[in-house]
């Protein structure tokens, strides 16, 4: 069983940068296909980005594309996240997710997809 702690938030401002990270222990990390979802009060968990386990495909949500970018490093057992021209409407607290790559549960793009969590950490872009 894989175990997740997400690191790298915090405040900026709008037009700023900021990234995160996702660090996996506990398991085979190259056996999992990887997400990165986020969560404002109130509201459910919103896809944000997907990896799949050799890195070789991406996935985003529209409003993200071209702003942000996942990668993974196998080697490390780590999962990035880079924000660049961050907007007020990305302020959320975000979540690591993790399935294993065998899983046909749904698509990649959906919380219900992914087995395991990170706690998440708070991202807060200021206008």
């Amino acid at each position: 069983q894989v175990h997740l702690v997400e690191s790298g938030g915090g405040l900026v401002q709008a037009g700023g940068s900021l990234s995160l990270s996702c660090a996996a222990s506990g398991g085979t990390f190259s056996l999992y296909n990887m997400g990165w979802f986020r969560q404002t009060p109130g509201n459910e968990r919103e896809f944000v980005a997907a990896i799949t386990w050799s890195g070789g495909t991406t996935y985003y949500t529209d409003s993200v594309k071209g702003r942000f970018t996942v990668s993974r490093y196998n080697a490390k057992n780590t999962l990035d996240l880079q924000m660049n021209s961050l907007k007020p409407e990305d302020t959320a607290v975000y979540y690591c997710a993790a399935r294993l790559r065998s899983s046909t549960i749904g698509p990649l793009t959906t919380a219900n997809a992914f087995n395991y969590w990170g706690q998440g950490t708070q991202v807060t872009v200021s206008s």
